[in-house]
């Protein structure tokens, strides 16, 4: 196995100068923060449609856990893209995700075809938590 570690060596020597750069780890969280940025601005320019949102998914209530949920996409995704209590932004964003998904993706509540994009979804966004996690913990490696 000493040549796949050999052909690793030299990918890895080759792929390291483009993407173990500040700007690709920037630009890699800022497309983990992407819909949270969007989402947030949306609401935050649209209230009623967050309303509608908080109502649709039976939160109530709406008008304060809106204004909650704004402030926390925006606010989350700005401390992980400043760098600044990095690891407390991707744990909020995290848990969020988390939470919203048990919510929003309940695919065993869902009849067929749904469900099988519900599901979809709903492992999509475990994805998503996971990431995260490992955001917080490069960050709090220091």
């Amino acid at each position: 196995m000493s040549w796949l570690n050999a052909l690793n060596a030299t990918i890895v020597a080759k792929l390291a100068p483009v993407f173990c750069t500040d700007a690709m780890h920037w630009i890699a969280l800022l497309c983990l923060c992407s819909a949270y940025l969007q989402g947030g601005l949306t609401k935050a320019f649209d209230f009623r449609a967050a309303l509608d949102e908080m109502k649709q998914f039976g939160l109530k209530p709406p008008a304060p856990l809106a204004i909650v949920v704004i402030t926390m996409e925006i606010g989350s995704s700005v401390l992980v893209l400043s760098g600044l209590f990095r690891w407390a932004g991707a744990l909020m964003l995290g848990l969020f995700t988390l939470a919203a998904t048990f919510v929003a993706n309940r695919f065993w509540d869902s009849p067929s075809p749904k469900r099988y994009a519900t599901e979809n979804s709903f492992f999509e966004h475990l994805g998503l938590v996971g990431a995260f996690i490992l955001v917080a913990w490069y960050d709090l490696q220091g």
